[in-house]
């Protein structure tokens, strides 16, 4: 496959700010058909996943602002953004004043976007290619004070495969902070409240214009 992620990147979207974030710009699709279309048809062979990477989720959207407002959680302190997209939230801690950001992502297209939107926004992010789940229990413990995540509940295996990797984390004094909008995995219990959101959103994305979406501190 000869197509070079962040030409493809900059052809198919545009610098836009997301709504509840209007400090930070990323590279995003406009409409959700032809960036799907594009990447069905030209990195079909490639294998490549759909390109969640081009959209700004609610969750991600909800936990940046909260961040961002409440630079305490996050300020002096390393930060993982999992499951990054954009880097979205791993742009907004590295905003915050977090002591250092890495922001891990499996494919190869989320990763050259992470890169993209961090540059365009003058902070410094590590980009991760790696499934890290599992990651800083053991062998890596401490590696992370502050672990992220928006939208990771979509899908029960990957759902059932975080939250018990999360409250290992939680376990060893890692703090996990998850954006949600109500996914159907999200579990229900040893969640705490920490901020409520109304989000916009398209209905090309979502079921509806506007999304709540809960910013959670996941326990042990």
């Amino acid at each position: 496959m000869g197509t070079d992620p962040k030409d493809f990147i900059r052809s198919q979207t545009v610098l836009v700010s997301p709504p509840l974030t209007p400090e930070i710009k990323l590279h995003l699709a406009t409409e959700i058909t032809p960036i799907w279309e594009a990447t069905e048809e030209t990195l079909a062979k490639g294998n490549i996943p759909p390109p969640y990477w081009a959209f700004a989720w609610p969750g991600g959207q909800a936990l940046t602002r909260y961040l961002m407002d409440n630079s305490d959680w996050v300020r002096h302190r390393r930060v993982l953004d999992f499951a990054a997209g954009s880097g979205l939230t791993a742009i907004g801690v590295a905003k915050a004043g977090a002591a250092s950001v890495e922001a891990a992502e499996i494919d190869a297209f989320a990763i050259a976007a992470i890169e993209l939107n961090a540059a365009v926004n003058n902070v410094a992010v590590q980009v991760i290619m790696d499934d890290v789940i599992g990651q800083g229990v053991e062998r890596d413990a401490g590696r992370w004070d502050v672990v992220l995540a928006g939208d990771v509940c979509y899908e029960k295996p990957m759902a059932d495969r975080v939250i018990a990797w999360f409250r290992q984390l939680a376990a060893r004094g890692v703090t996990i902070l998850m954006g949600d909008p109500g996914r159907a995995y999200l579990p229900g219990n040893g969640l705490v409240e920490v901020a409520r959101y109304k989000v916009p959103t398209t209905l090309e994305l979502e079921d509806r214009t506007e999304r709540e979406t809960v910013v959670w501190r996941l326990m042990p």
